[in-house]
């Protein structure tokens, strides 16, 4: 699904990815961990389209077309979704109006009608009840007002109404209580098939606890230094990671 190969990324001059190797198949959820300042939100950015990072060597390819070559409206459309770590606020734009726009031009980039008034609030309702979100927050404005956890399950139900190919989540986890880190990650396991694949981007072990990562990826310094399965994530737990640091010098 995801094919990412010598993939340099810089922003403002400075190179901060360089070298990345990724491969992501249909049905696997992968895990990337790593210290601050490692690389791991800008691998994020760079794969779904933010203009701020320049690429200057490297391919990526999703579903078998260049990614590079695509736009940020034309990523989305064909599957990629992003959750941000700090979800962006838009006033005077409910969630209800929001949503409904991104699903029927999602719908209409495939070639289908759009949805009727009907169907849509049944669909709405239905992904609400994933991430436990009361319906009466789709009639707010999208972000404005809520508190960290709200923003995050808002962005999870985001996920559930455009049903993306392949998530990437950067740091979902971030700033939330453990009762919203349990609904928020059980939305996204729920969410999980054999036909998507999802990336999460985390500094924590617990989020994996509930999200259980067939890959987990360690980065620095902009390059993936090793790779290993759930039990890494409990040993950087444990041990940090100078050990893995160290055998990198």
């Amino acid at each position: 699904m995801l094919k990412v190969t010598n993939l340099h990324a810089t922003v403002d001059g400075k190179e901060i990815l360089r070298g990345i190797n990724l491969e992501v198949k249909s049905g696997e959820v992968h895990a990337i961990m790593g210290p601050n300042g490692s690389g791991k939100s800008t691998l994020a950015s760079v794969l779904a389209g933010n203009e701020k990072f320049e690429v200057t060597e490297g391919s990526v390819e999703f579903e078998g077309e260049d990614l590079l070559d695509l736009s940020i409206e034309d990523r989305a459309r064909k599957g990629l979704f992003l959750g941000f770590q700090y979800p962006v606020e838009i006033p005077g734009v409910t969630m209800a109006n929001f949503m409904k726009l991104a699903v029927n031009e999602q719908r209409k980039f495939r070639g289908e009608e759009p949805l009727t008034a009907a169907e849509y609030l049944k669909m709405m309702r239905e992904k609400a009840k994933i991430v436990e979100l009361d319906t009466k927050m789709t009639s707010r404005a999208v972000n404005e007002g809520f508190s960290g956890g709200e923003k995050k399950k808002n962005e999870i139900f985001q996920m559930a109404m455009l049903d993306p190919k392949l998530a990437i989540l950067d740091e979902t986890d971030s700033g939330l209580d453990i009762d919203a880190l349990r609904i928020v990650a059980t939305g996204v396991t729920k969410l999980h098939t054999e036909q998507n694949a999802t990336v999460v981007i985390t500094h924590y072990q617990r989020l994996l606890d509930y999200i259980v990562p067939d890959y987990v990826h360690v980065l620095y310094k902009g390059r993936i230094i090793h790779t290993g399965d759930k039990s890494l994530a409990l040993k950087l737990e444990k041990e940090g990671y100078d050990w893995l640091i160290n055998e990198q010098q």
